[in-house]
């Protein structure tokens, strides 16, 4: 097992470890004194992991209940949280019970927000089932829902009390799930660690598995020291968003659909790139190829940038982005918004 200590103002592991699903009732009772606690999963994961995850649990002693929606980006809605809010009271939670979030992002994202908004805040554990989100959205504490005026753009920053990887758990991922994770993975290497963006240069998504232990634990680890400098989201930790301008404006423009963030993420970091530092781009591109992902889009830019107005990022008239001139190295960039829109157009 690996372990990772995140310093935040509620400070806790990550837990990195093969076969850890079965584990993960010992794991979540040493941080809870409770043995009542709701999990909140997906139709998908329902059927692969949950089993495990109970079994274990009850093991352990826990007093278990089960709330699972459809998979998708659609159910991280205002909706299905009113849904999750009212499974919880009726499961008799209380604020000294635990909740955990089993599956992907859109699960942690809403359980995180239902957790740090009901009862006004219980703790709760990742147990994340995906690449991305084991690499990004379980780490940091930001958690969210999306409304119709954007994606994630109501939330709240609630730190989980545990995160649990089980690498094994991503073998049942389909192709395009696998490298939807590996956008995120890419970023990191981008903005923080050239060794690591030369590991995964050395791989494809075929043979990934061989470095995931590893790659993992070093995404994770770049998230931590950025997190920990930069909690709430005021400077540093604005590097992590490479890519993601112009990738939630992609996701956006199809409406949340049919269109995986980590392949916007991809295509946002090449668009920008090959705007901004052309020396990079041929590079970048190959290795997001090599994993399946978009180097780039078809859709006018005209189109994109409306999207890009409404990012939680900016700051009145102005925009924050994020540039890599060097594999490893990023830099923040502050514009008015119609400069970059002159960039990007150009």
């Amino acid at each position: 097992m690996k372990k990772i200590s995140v310093k935040t103002s509620r400070p806790y592991e990550v837990l990195i470890e093969r076969g850890a699903l079965a584990k993960s009732g010992e794991y979540i009772a040493q941080v809870t004194g409770s043995r009542k606690a709701a999990i909140i999963t997906d139709d998908n994961v329902e059927r692969l992991h949950l089993p495990t995850v109970l079994e274990s649990m009850r093991a352990a002693g826990f007093e278990c209940s089960v709330y699972a929606f459809p998979n998708g980006e659609q159910s991280k809605c205002i909706e299905n949280l009113a849904e999750i809010y009212d499974f919880l009271c009726s499961s008799g939670i209380t604020r000294s019970d635990i909740i955990v979030a089993l599956g992907g992002g859109v699960v942690g994202d809403i359980t995180g927000f239902a957790a740090a908004s009901y009862l006004r805040g219980v703790d709760f554990v990742q147990i994340p089932t995906t690449l991305l989100a084991q690499v990004d959205s379980s780490v940091g504490g930001k958690t969210a829902i999306d409304i119709r005026g954007g994606k994630n753009l109501v939330g709240a920053f609630k730190q989980p009390a545990l995160v649990i990887c089980d690498s094994d758990a991503l073998k049942t991922l389909p192709d395009e799930v696998l490298s939807e994770g590996m956008g995120e993975c890419i970023k990191y290497g981008m903005i923080r660690d050239e060794k690591l963006f030369e590991l995964m240069e050395s791989h494809n998504l075929d043979t990934v598995d061989e470095i995931m232990d590893e790659m993992v634990y070093k995404c994770i680890d770049i998230k931590r020291q950025v997190v920990e400098n930069d909690e709430f989201d005021r400077g540093e930790r604005m590097i992590l968003n490479f890519g993601h301008t112009l990738g939630h404006a992609l996701e956006g423009w199809h409406n949340y659909k049919d269109y995986a963030h980590g392949a916007g993420v991809a295509a946002g970091m090449c668009m920008i790139t090959d705007k901004l530092a052309p020396q990079l781009s041929e590079r970048l591109k190959k290795c997001c190829a090599a994993y399946k992902l978009p180097t780039g889009s078809d859709i006018p830019m005209s189109e994109l940038l409306p999207f890009c107005s409404k990012d939680k990022k900016n700051e009145k008239k102005d925009i924050n982005y994020i540039i890599c001139k060097e594999v490893g190295k990023c830099e923040i960039v502050k514009v008015p918004f119609t400069e970059f829109c002159r960039l990007m157009e150009g």
